[in-house]
């Protein structure tokens, strides 16, 4: 029950004018007697979390508790203020020396700090708040702070705040000790202004209604957690609508900001169910009861990721969950995929949590290994070992061919720099090899070591080598020889069919695998090797690939083409024989079923990439397949990567000539198209690479009427992505239908989006050119998903022309972006800022910037090889 008193003090911005000068002087004068008398064994740490001080915290510190109190203003640009305790003890030895709260922000920020009740100046060197030795004891301490918040993880807008404080900002907003082993339980209390709603890690446990300075204030008790990470602390409070469902014996709450009840209406029901099946599959499969005291989620406008798994209460990004009527299979998918991805990670990453971010990878891993089972039930139609290959393997290739790849596991000297750990490699290669690991020791030893995994380091903290401890302990394989091949090395291997055809009739058929860089690394795996003819159906072998050369058969009547990856599950840079190769780029519709034909594919991909197949050559095997591919998941994987072929390899002579023929089969297969998502699918391309006179009438025509073709209507969504790509494409009253659109956007999140991105997509060059200059200020970067779709549209191909000289300021600004931005930041800026070049010219501009730039973070330099990859690619075949 709710009830109404009134408040005799609340927490203001006075309270940092109130004796400010004299504060001030006693924080310079406590600064400089610290630095001086500070004694040589403990040293300052360095700014970030190092590791050497997390270890050394660790080994002190136990039983931590925070309680933090927020007062949240309704004023953009009045300040959080609050509270924090931190309640720890410290063992005998850990007492006699400093002790370091991680905190990034100025000591005007503390308003007071004291430990075990002594007053104490507030300090803070290099991002860290020193607690000397002199106020610590053996045994239990208490640090009371009254701080402002920062507000860089706060993420404020005019009636929305949430935090985001993975991987390490949390200290940004409060001095807390910020490394994943020092698991805390957490009580919160939010002062909010009485319309907001508000969501924590835990349940509400007491609910006032105040009345502050004359204004309606609600202020929410959330009860104490379960042991949590500093980067699993969540909360997400501003203007919300509460939807509810009882689903399995638990109540599930959303929290939204959508305007068009149909939308919600046609959505909720079912992110509610796929929710409920995710949780069922993974108390089975685990063996451990949901493990937190609720689940609520929060649905987010322009949030940075497509989900972030807080412990009882996961943030989405809105637009990832609430799909529209016309939502393509695709996005069906990647919804229940990033539901289970977000639920699994309940067990994997927050019951137990790495003891360091070197081993991020493995709650990402889990979590999109468990995710790719889970979504099966709901999606009983589709071909699911089809859709694993499709949403691993080329995105994690797309990394490992290039210069910049990195290994699964990487090492980490400091927290700050954890950002950089993150990418396909983790996301998409970790679960492959995950998968091949399963297939090594089997399913069900597989799973009984994950449940004693789970179960040993449960609510605490654990690393990838306490995982391999404990599968090594059930199989009599050498694990630990696996894993270092596996995770701790970047790279794929090169496996090459040899296929040696006597008298035009019988043929051998061998593998030979070479390590690409040189150091002889064996990738063992096992493989199912197909060969088969046009006429005469297909054959498959098992092939334990051990060896740098394995031979697979002999005596085989000669194939028409073999596939050294015939089921999609190995991992390597599978180089076909010319004969396959030739096959494939003239025939290959005729292999016998979907997954063969994907293999193929990504095999002619790797081959265009490599130099064997020239751009002309694979987009008229391309142009084949979307316009005869009966399966949807194979043409949704051919039309993307058509995409870049069409804009990043071909000249544009060589494109003009193309797209008449290719705007053709598109719009034939949408008017066709049996299904909504399948006329989506083909719809969206089509608005993506439509350029002749004819084809972008007809999308002004869609847009006007808000109908495609008959049977697929546009959505305010999809009306708002045409109008983008028409406007980069330069026509006529291009700015008047911008203006026209911004007009008739109903839902005020997605306004300030397009009001926000409006530049990028005028007429006016110089007016997208300053707007592009204006990322350099921090404050204009902070809606990132906004900032990537107006730099997207500021290089789109048909403009990248006038906006090469761009391409060098952006790069300036690289650091700048990865130390101020979120996790994917700085990736995502990269393929924005080059994705739509092509040039020797452009490619040149990279080289430049990486030739003057030696002292580059090397993980950062490695986003950079990643991201221009396909440029330097295109440039050499003949940009």
């Amino acid at each position: 029950m709710t009830t109404r008193v009134a408040s005799t003090a609340v927490r203001s911005a006075a309270l940092l004018l109130t004796g400010s000068g004299a504060l001030i002087c006693a924080l310079i004068c406590a600064l400089v007697s610290s630095v001086a008398c500070a004694p040589e064994s403990d040293p300052i740490p360095d700014p970030g979390v190092p590791w050497s001080l997390a270890l050394e915290r660790a080994e002190r510190i136990s039983g931590l508790r925070y309680e933090v109190a927020l007062s949240l203003p309704a004023a953009l640009d009045a300040p959080v203020t609050g509270s924090l305790i931190a309640t720890f003890e410290l063992s005998s030895e850990g007492a006699s020396r400093p002790l370091f709260l991680d905190f990034a922000q100025r000591n005007e920020n503390l308003l007071s700090v004291l430990v075990n009740g002594v007053e104490t100046p507030p300090v803070v060197i290099d991002q860290h708040l020193h607690l000397p030795a002199e106020r610590l004891t053996a045994g239990a301490n208490r640090v009371e702070i009254e701080l402002i918040a920062g507000n860089g993880s706060l993420n404020r807008s005019a009636d929305l705040m949430y935090t985001l404080f993975v991987p390490d900002r949390a200290r940004i907003a409060l001095p807390v000790f910020d490394q994943p082993d020092l698991k805390a339980r957490w009580t919160l209390t939010l002062e909010i202004p009485a319309a907001w709603r508000a969501v924590a890690n835990a349940p509400v446990e007491e609910e006032v209604e105040i009345l502050a300075a004359g204004e309606d204030r609600r202020v929410l008790r959330f009860a104490e957690t379960e042991p949590l990470a500093t980067y699993q602390l969540a909360f997400a409070a501003g203007r919300f609508e509460v939807e509810s469902a009882a689903r399995g014996g638990r109540t599930l709450r959303m929290l939204h900001r959508e305007s068009d009840g149909e939308r919600i209406a046609r959505n909720a029901g079912l992110i509610f169910d796929l929710h409920t099946t995710a949780l069922a599959w993974l108390e089975d499969y685990t063996g451990i009861p949901y493990p937190f005291a609720k689940l609520d989620f929060a649905l987010l406008p322009a949030f940075q990721y497509g989900g972030m798994e807080h412990p009882g209460s996961i943030f989405y990004r809105a637009e990832a969950l609430l799909l529209d009527d016309t939502a393509t299979l695709d996005q069906e998918l990647r919804r229940a995929s990033l539901i289970a991805h977000e639920t699994a990670h309940m067990w994997f990453g927050n019951l137990v949590t790495m003891e360091w971010f070197d081993d991020v990878w493995m709650k990402e891993v889990f979590a999109n290994f468990m995710a790719a089972k889970i979504v099966h039930p709901s999606f009983p139609e589709l071909d699911h070992d089809l859709r694993f290959l499709l949403a691993h393997h080329p995105a994690a290739y797309r990394v490992e061919r290039t210069a910049g790849a990195n290994p699964i596991r990487q090492p980490l000297a400091n927290l700050a720099d954890a950002g950089s750990l993150y990418g396909a490699i983790i996301y998409q290669k970790a679960p492959i090899a995950m998968r091949q690991l399963e297939r090594l020791i089997g399913a069900e030893t597989f799973r009984r070591g994950l449940r004693a995994y789970l179960a040993e380091h449960r609510h605490g903290n654990a690393s990838w080598l306490d995982l391999i401890d404990t599968l090594d302990a059930l199989s009599d394989d050498d694990l630990a020889a696996w894993s270092e091949i596996w995770v701790e090395q970047a790279g794929r291997a090169v496996v090459r069919t040899v296929l040696e055809i006597e008298d035009g009739q019988d043929s051998e058929l061998a593998l030979e695998q070479e390590d690409p860089a040189g150091f002889g690394r064996l990738w063992v795996q096992r493989l199912r090797v197909r060969a088969g003819s046009e006429k005469g159906g297909s054959v498959g072998f098992e092939v334990d690939l051990d060896a740098r050369r394995v031979r697979v058969a002999g005596g085989l009547p000669a194939p028409d083409w073999v596939l050294a990856n015939g089921d999609g599950e190995g991992y390597a840079r599978f180089e076909p024989d010319e004969r396959t190769l030739g096959f494939l780029l003239r025939r290959i519709g005729a292999l016998p079923d979907p997954t063969a034909r994907a293999v193929g594919w990504l095999g002619l991909w790797d081959a265009l990439l490599e130099g064997r197949v020239a751009p002309v050559e694979l987009i008229e095997t391309a142009l084949g397949l979307i316009e005869a591919e009966p399966d949807p998941q194979v043409v949704d994987r051919v039309l993307s990567d058509l995409e870049e072929l069409y804009w990043r390899f071909l000249p544009p002579a060589t494109r003009d000539q193309v797209a008449p023929r290719l705007e053709r089969i598109l719009w034939e297969r949408l008017s066709a198209a049996p299904e909504i998502t399948q006329k989506a699918m083909f719809y969206r391309a089509l608005t993506r690479v439509a350029i002749t006179r004819a084809g972008v009438d007809r999308l002004v025509e869609a847009w006007r009427t808000g109908v495609a073709v008959p049977g697929f209507e546009l959505s305010e969504q999809d009306r708002i992505a045409l109008v983008e790509q028409l406007a980069v494409r330069g026509i006529d009253g291009a700015d008047a239908l911008l203006e026209q659109q911004r007009a008739e956007i109903e839902d005020p999140d997605r306004r300030r989006r397009f009001e926000f991105i409006l530049p990028a997509l005028g007429s006016n060059a110089a007016v997208r050119e300053a707007f592009a200059l204006s990322f350099a200020d921090p404050a204009q970067r902070e809606r990132e998903p906004w900032v990537l779709a107006a730099l997207s549209a500021i290089h789109h191909p048909l403009r990248a022309p006038e906006t090469e000289h761009l391409i060098g300021p952006a790069l300036e600004l690289l650091e700048e972006v990865q130390r101020t931005g979120d996790i994917f930041f700085p990736l995502a800026w990269l393929e924005a800022v080059l994705g739509g070049h092509r040039t020797q010219s452009a490619a040149a501009i990279v080289r430049e910037f990486l030739d003057h730039h030696p002292d580059l973070p090397d993980r950062l330099r490695g986003k950079l090889l990643q991201a221009a990859d396909p440029l330097f690619r295109a440039a050499e075949l003949g940009g």
